[in-house]
């Protein structure tokens, strides 16, 4: 038997990408955001987030309400800077991770840790994760109706003329998820 071979399977993770000030998205978006991390916790996937405001904290919410596991990924090089001087959240999170590398830094981390990356609302931050999740060719759930950046992916896709990438659209939470963990899978298959 080969001694790297386990009886265990490494958990999905997918990184919740959205907006950190929300008044420009969908008026239910912070709702959809919650009702992401839930199903994604329902599913036993780990969410990643930006450890910020905004929709990726509603996620996050969402996700430790049903009982998921969070990790943050903070701009910030401590907790004192990330609380003090970024002044963001450091609740709804399992274990957050100090990048200090700003927030076009972290992103890269975000995007990178994850198996799949889920676009809710958004706004220029957003799209830089969208982008380099594109770049990267990993698969994007975009939740459509959200507002923002999501709802502006489709015709940025059209415009740029790169192929349609690994991306799965939808405007409810549960199907989105459903899509998004059925991508993650075929590339597992490789």
């Amino acid at each position: 038997m080969d001694q790297h071979q386990h009886k265990y399977q490494l958990k999905y993770k997918v990184s919740i990408s959205g907006a950190a000030i929300t008044d420009h998205c969908g008026s239910n978006a912070v709702e959809m955001a919650e009702e992401v991390g839930r199903e994604l916790a329902r599913r036993g996937v780990v969410v990643i987030t930006g450890a910020t405001t905004g929709i990726p904290y509603w996620a996050a919410k969402g996700a430790k309400e049903e009982g998921g596991f969070v990790i943050g990924y903070s701009p910030a090089a401590s907790e004192a800077s990330h609380v003090k001087t970024y002044r963001l959240p450091i609740d709804y999170h399992d274990i957050i991770l100090f990048t200090g590398f700003e927030y076009t830094g972290r992103n890269l981390f975000i995007v990178r840790s994850a198996d799949a990356m889920i676009t809710i609302c958004g706004r220029m931050g957003t799209l830089n994760e969208f982008t380099i999740a594109f770049e990267e060719k990993k698969p994007v759930g975009v939740l459509l109706g959200s507002g923002g950046t999501a709802d502006s992916v489709q015709e940025i896709i059209q415009r740029a003329n790169r192929g349609p990438g690994k991306i799965a659209y939808d405007s409810d939470p549960k199907r989105l998820v459903e899509k998004v963990i059925a991508l993650i899978e075929e590339e597992k298959k490789g």
